[in-house]
């Protein structure tokens, strides 16, 4: 290994902390997680910790793309590979529309996008409304992002402002939810 920011730390590797990470954010809880690579929960705290700061002080973006790509790769994680999130059937339908039809990813992506916008957890209402944990939701948008990189400008332009548009409807209907904007009542 020629970059030592990628050497693991407390004996966790980078691929081991974004499946651990992975699974957390599938609702899989840490202490099963910990049991399964044998270290305690503290010691994955502390090395999450440090992870983070590796990634912020790589100049070369190495440490944050590999961790992307294991993030993306965790059902493959060789200790961790058999732990499954619970998913709804509504969940699982969801994540396969979302992997298949890039409309409807868009459409979920700006509404998660204007939920933040309200002050409300984006993830948890993605999975709370569609059933989709935000590990699956990162899955699809991996996914869509590698096909991305091969489209013209147009048809990305054509998928970002149907995604805008998308993210405006639900920021109205998320202001409707919390008694419209602060200054709806503002005439000028």
């Amino acid at each position: 290994m020629s970059n030592p920011l990628l050497e693991p730390i407390h004996g966790v590797s980078l691929q081991d902390y974004a499946a651990v990470t992975a699974k957390m954010a599938a609702g899989i809880d840490v202490k099963d997680i910990c049991a399964k690579l044998g270290i305690e929960p503290a010691v994955f705290e502390e090395a999450s910790t440090l992870w983070v700061n590796r990634m912020q002080e790589d100049t070369t973006w190495e440490v944050t793309t590999l961790f992307g790509q294991y993030f993306g790769e965790a059902d493959s994680h060789p200790k961790l590979s058999e732990l499954k999130a619970e998913v709804s059937s509504q969940g699982l339908e969801n994540f396969e529309k979302m992997k298949t039809d890039r409309y409807f990813y868009e459409e979920l992506n700006g509404a998660r996008l204007a939920a933040y916008n309200y002050g409300l957890d984006g993830a948890q209402w993605i999975l709370d409304t569609f059933g989709v944990n935000l590990t699956d939701f990162q899955t699809a948008a991996m996914q869509w992002t590698q096909v991305t990189q091969g489209e013209d400008f147009e048809t990305m332009r054509n998928y970002m402002d149907f995604m805008e548009a998308k993210q405006s409807e639900y920021a109205a209907k998320f202001a409707a939810d919390q008694g419209g904007n602060i200054a709806d009542d503002v005439e000028f």
